[in-house]
């Protein structure tokens, strides 16, 4: 029996019993069956709410489980344990193990090394430590690569 079901008994017995409810005893009697009734109502909505909790928590936890399988299975020979290595594969990947061309420059502002390539505008950088926006001098080989212009 749920509590809905146990409060909707207890206000039956209490009006098979015929309590007068404009008596002071009546009066605390029908004021507890109601205090009773919204309780378990209460409680039935808290239980659902759980419910639903622990299913969204459940998908947090697979998917957090396919970042953690990404993050900690690197298999791509790099010991650069501070950018958490994966196979490339995914695009979580913030080692430098990738056989893309970067640049690395600190930020200014914090000392953060910053990473960008040639997608990035090296006059229009963030630093996404600190968030401080600012630019760097790029030399002209280096710009050669951005622009995606080999060496010959």
């Amino acid at each position: 029996m749920t509590l809905n079901e146990k409060a909707a008994y207890i206000k039956g017995l209490a009006e098979g019993l015929e309590i007068d409810s404009k008596s002071k005893e009546g009066k605390v009697i029908a004021a507890l069956l109601d205090l009773v009734s919204d309780m378990a109502q209460t409680v039935s909505d808290m239980e659902e709410d759980i419910e639903y909790l622990n299913d969204y928590i459940e998908e947090i936890d697979e998917d957090l489980g396919e970042v953690e399988e990404c993050l900690v299975d690197c298999d791509c020979g790099c010991d650069d344990e501070e950018d958490f290595d994966c196979d490339g594969d995914c695009d979580l990947c913030d080692c430098d193990c990738e056989d893309d061309e970067y640049f690395e420059i600190e930020c200014p502002s914090c000392g953060e090394t910053v990473c960008f390539d040639e997608s990035i505008d090296p006059e229009d950088l963030i630093c996404p430590a600190c968030g401080e926006k600012f630019e760097c001098i790029v030399s002209e080989d280096d710009l050669k690569v951005l622009d995606g212009v080999e060496e010959e």
